[in-house]
């Protein structure tokens, strides 16, 4: 097959437009015929037709209250000077909640208002007027009365309704049949013995998680290889049988991308690639009246493009709006920079500090999975913008409820796996709080604190004339500022390398070896600072280092590069080696110190961070990661 190439790069919005109208003139968009479902089945699925009561509820007048089921005519004139008195049995019958009531009774005393003079005769202070605490037939529904209208999301409380107006059965939209077609021969199943090059196909998962949530009935099948032959079978053997096609992977323009090409050799492409990112390959496409959508093979331009083409789809089968996702306004606390035509969608953390909420973002790759799971919202760079400026204000899409964002504690600044321990520990002792943790660097993180977008940051920053930890860094760039420095813990830094060490290097000259690899950490991180230091000791030339402008943002991705064989070398705690079974040549131990801003220190923020820090189970999960000692954990190391 001929190398297909994108055919378009029109906005999103007009994408969508252009597609869900060619669908409405095919007829292949409307909810299809409706079903006949019983009620107690019908939570989650929207209504095709009005829903009439079939009795009344209640289907009789009963009483509303325990008491004594009275006419109200016998009760005239009765007051705590003049009390009626009524025979039990004959002129007041007793009656509980929900009895009927009795024949000639139109009123219901309660048991607190009644005196018993004697056996057999009680006395009234006050009296009783017409359906006095009855429930009269049809109070809450009247027999034929409308219950819910045609094209309603039925809620549990809309079951209640219903059956309480006598209705067994519902016509309902049927939920659209969604095939989903992965495809690749890269693409295994999980739990396959992975080898170089394969790729785990956990997007349809995603997919179907996503759409079964929103009302869908869901078919994932197996693997199509690229195959032209072998895909177009499977597109036809997929649109005989569902309402709506997804084939994930292959929408781009690469020579074995065959989405489109099959898609418009069955039937029509209205769009193939859109001014968005990520998600700018996807396909939008008809087989057989039945609408066929490539999704690109990044996950989180899969999932983009499910949100933004694939859930409107849906929704319009179902018979349903869209609903709203809840958005704030934030200040973005860096630079975002986006290209001018394409509409960027940029995952962020949230975090309320002081009386604003602050968006740091994180990491962009389309192929990061775990952007989605961190992010707490998107904030969407419009295309004829080049992004946002530090302390420029952005509207976030929510992923999480505001509530819940609020309560977060915001760190930035250099990384730490136990800060990822204490997040959850955090969780465990407060289930509505978290903590977002942005890798920034310890310098970054004292920037962050200087412009007001952390309540603490994460620094282990080395001074080269006292030999001092922390406390010359915020002296200098937080002159005046209030600040509590609580020591997290001590952890040993030291050169991680692979099994057996083949390289034999044994401490930061072994770097400038001729053939070694070294990946080093981004400037401003603490670790940066403290390999530089070793450097200059030792008479090491940076530029000596094949490798040293080559940066991570974790302790764990340099250790990551390290057990791929990309890189001999890298410096970082021993934790990281541990969890990636590296050797790991011990340099220094430091200290890794959280800075507070006093102006948080009294605050459920911090407070809370502190309860958790001090949990003997937090301790004994950090010890058990290798490095640490935690013999000032919780400890105020120097406050101003």
């Amino acid at each position: 097959m001929k190398r297909d190439v994108y055919l378009d790069d029109m906005p999103w919005e007009e994408a969508l437009e252009r597609y869900l109208g060619y669908l409405a003139e095919i007829g292949a968009c409307a909810p299809g015929p409706p079903e006949k479902i019983p009620v107690e089945e019908a939570a989650g699925r929207v209504t095709a037709a009005p829903v009439y009561a079939v009795i009344s509820s209640p289907h009789y007048h009963a009483a509303a209250m325990d008491g004594f089921a009275v006419p109200a005519v016998k009760t005239y004139g009765a007051s705590e000077t003049s009390p009626v008195r009524l025979k039990v049995g004959g002129e007041a019958v007793p009656v509980d909640t929900g009895d009927p009531l009795p024949d000639g009774c139109d009123a219901v005393i309660m048991i607190e208002d009644v005196h018993y003079v004697e056996p057999g005769l009680i006395e009234i202070s006050h009296a009783a007027y017409p359906w006095q605490h009855v429930r009269v037939i049809g109070e809450d529904i009247v027999a034929t009365e409308m219950i819910l209208p045609a094209n309603h999301y039925v809620r549990p409380f809309d079951l209640g309704g219903m059956i309480a107006g006598g209705v067994g059965e519902v016509m309902a939209h049927p939920r659209p049949r969604v095939f989903l077609l992965a495809t690749g021969n890269e693409v295994v199943e999980p739990g396959a013995v992975l080898r170089p090059g394969d790729v785990i196909d956990y997007n349809t998962r995603v997919q179907k998680a996503a759409m079964e949530q929103w009302g869908a009935a869901v078919r994932r099948v197996g693997i199509v290889a690229d195959d032209v032959g072998g895909l177009k079978e499977a597109v036809l053997e997929a649109v005989r049988c569902s309402d709506l096609v997804l084939i994930n992977a292959g929408s781009s323009a690469g020579s074995e991308d065959y989405t489109a090409g099959v898609i418009r050799l069955l039937g029509t492409v209205l769009v193939h690639g859109a001014a968005i990112r990520p998600g700018k390959p996807v396909v939008l496409g008809a087989v057989d009246g039945t609408p066929v959508v490539g999704v690109p093979g990044y996950p989180v331009s899969a999932y983009l493009c499910l949100e933004l083409f694939v859930r409107p789809l849906v929704y319009k089968m179902l018979g349903r709006l869209v609903p709203e996702r809840e958005r704030v306004t934030a200040d973005v606390s860096r630079k975002i920079v986006s290209a001018l035509g394409v509409e960027e969608f940029v995952r962020v953390k949230l975090g309320q500090v002081g009386g604003r909420m602050v968006a740091t973002p994180v990491a962009r790759g389309a192929g990061l999975i775990t952007s989605l799971i961190r992010a707490d919202g998107i904030v969407r760079v419009p295309r004829l913008s080049e992004g946002y400026r530090a302390g420029d204000t952005a509207v976030v899409e929510l992923f999480r409820p505001l509530s819940e964002i609020r309560e977060t504690t915001v760190i930035i600044g250099s990384h730490d796996i136990a800060l990822d321990v204490l997040a959850n520990y955090l969780r465990l002792h407060y289930p509505a709080a978290t903590l977002s943790s942005a890798h920034v660097g310890s310098l970054g993180g004292l920037s962050a604190l200087q412009r007001g977008e952390a309540h603490c940051a994460g620094v282990h920053l080395l001074d080269e004339e006292s030999g001092e930890y922390n406390v010359p860094y915020i002296k200098k760039m937080l002159p005046g500022r209030g600040v509590v420095l609580v020591n997290l813990a001590y952890r040993e830094q030291g050169l991680m390398v692979a099994r057996g060490n083949p390289r034999g290097i044994k401490d930061v000259a072994g770097l400038a070896r001729s053939g070694t690899r070294f990946v080093n950490r981004q400037r401003g991180a603490g670790t940066r600072i403290l390999l530089d230091y070793r450097l200059k000791e030792s008479g090491v030339d940076p530029a000596e280092i094949n490798g040293y402008d080559r940066e991570e943002y974790t302790h764990m991705a340099v250790a990551a590069a390290v057990a791929s064989g990309s890189a001999d070398a890298g410096l970082g705690i021993r934790a990281a080696a541990k969890a990636l079974d590296l050797d790991f040549i011990g340099m220094v131990e430091e200290r890794y110190d959280l800075c507070i801003l006093r102006e948080y220190w009294e605050t459920p923020y911090i407070r809370r961070l502190l309860e958790a820090m001090g949990d003997p189970a937090f301790q004994e999960a950090v010890r058990s990661l290798g490095g640490y000692d935690l013999r000032h954990c919780g400890r105020v190391m120097w406050e101003n």
